[in-house]
């Protein structure tokens, strides 16, 4: 019957066991692993031992997996239940026995390198993984963060991206190669050094705040680049909070903003709720240096910006809407609706600001046409500007 038994390994060429890890080997009759892993324990295998390299796709790997009628002893790095090997054979093998032998994972490692508690560090993965988790964790302000890296997501990467939005108040610590006695270095760096060094891999790292900053909801209106000096073309901040909240936002929901302008809209919905997915859609050519200049200004990573006209774009690759915001129409409007109203899941929100009667008339009518429900319209006048309407509709 086919079973797993999961053995950590940390980088040291020269691993050291437990007598009863020692048993397991030396019971075993199919090893898998890396190949790092096969290269650390090739030599301590028995005679005549069935090796399966996990390699992509995993579909092959699992394929011979399948074939074996005995256990299977896999080789994984440090804690396999700690983004390991052995979560991923929960999901794909759930009726399958399993038994882990673990131990300390890269980042436990280097917090006791570093002699630094890590009870209140979170966790973030950017092993084949993209820059959300991330990007979230640093506009959260989180104060200590461990991230493990894959050779994109390279130390120097990493340091190149705070400092391009800003976030210079941390430092790096930096281990390599952990557990290897011959090659494992660790040592702190400031994000400019590390910037602009060679790390070697595998390495994993933990940066910590220098200092505290502060953390604004309600970003200032001429804090913002706009849009050919004309103040008028941004979507002024009580309006935006109110129409952030209209927007129903929750942790996974994707935003679309149609008509980003200078980007406020994004900018203060990705602030307030960090973990959300942003894409923002604008015709002109210019949107895409002022939401590059205002994401650097208000240290917010993580928004993907799309030039030219929304009804021409091919969205087929990007995440799907469960908010959508529109911000600019072009007289567009009831096409608009349609192709967003396609695109929502029940219970998804459509919100929109209209100045006039004719684009209030006309965004209702459309939602009317395409399932959506208006569910509440707020009125709301700010100095001498005209009173702005805040529609908001619901796919039923």
């Amino acid at each position: 019957m086919l079973r797993f038994l999961v053995i950590g390994i940390n980088d040291n060429p020269q691993p050291a066991f437990t007598d009863e890890v020692k048993r397991v080997i030396d019971g075993g009759k199919v090893f898998s692993g890396g190949l790092r892993h096969h290269e650390i324990v090739g030599n301590i295998l028995p005679d005549g031992a069935q090796w399966i390299d996990i390699t992509v796709p995993l579909s092959d790997v699992y394929r011979q997996y399948r074939d074996v009628d005995d256990k299977i002893i896999i080789f994984a790095s440090g804690d396999p239940l700690f983004f390991g090997f052995a979560s991923t054979l929960q999901r794909e093998f759930p009726d399958v026995d399993i038994k882990v032998y673990p131990t300390f994972n890269s980042l436990q490692t280097l917090a006791h390198r570093i002699v630094m508690s890590y009870h209140d560090m979170i966790i973030v993965s950017l092993t084949g993984r993209p820059w959300n988790a991330f990007d979230a964790a640093l506009i959260e302000g989180r104060n200590k963060i461990g991230i493990l890296t894959d050779r994109q997501h390279t130390p120097s990467a990493i340091a190149e991206r705070m400092l391009h939005y800003g976030y210079v108040e941390y430092q790096m610590y930096v281990g390599e190669h952990l557990g290897n006695t011959e090659a494992e270095r660790v040592a702190r760096y400031s994000l400019e050094e590390a910037a602009t060094t060679d790390f070697s891999f595998p390495n994993c790292l933990i940066i910590t705040k220098k200092n505290n900053t502060s953390f604004q909801i309600g970003l200032p209106d001429n804090a913002f680049a706009i849009l050919d000096g004309r103040p008028k073309m941004i979507t002024k901040m009580p309006i935006r909070l109110l129409s952030i909240q209209a927007l129903g936002l929750t942790c996974g929901s994707v935003l679309w903003d149609i008509g980003f302008c200078t980007g406020s809209i994004s900018i203060e919905a990705k602030r307030m709720y960090p973990s959300i997915d942003v894409v923002a859609f604008e015709i002109r050519e210019e949107g895409r240096e002022l939401m590059e200049e205002n994401t650097r200004r208000f240290r917010t990573p993580g928004i993907t910006a799309v030039i030219g006209d929304f009804m021409e774009q091919d969205v087929t690759t990007i995440p799907q809407p469960t908010s959508v915001f529109i911000g600019g129409h072009g007289g567009k409007i009831v096409q608009i609706v349609a192709r967003v109203a396609q695109l929502l899941p029940k219970g998804g929100i459509v919100v929109m600001n209209s100045v006039s009667e004719k684009s209030r008339t006309r965004f209702i009518g459309a939602c009317q046409m395409f399932g959506l429900s208006l569910v509440s319209c707020n009125s709301i006048q700010l100095n001498d500007y005209n009173k702005i309407d805040i529609l908001k509709c619901v796919k039923q």
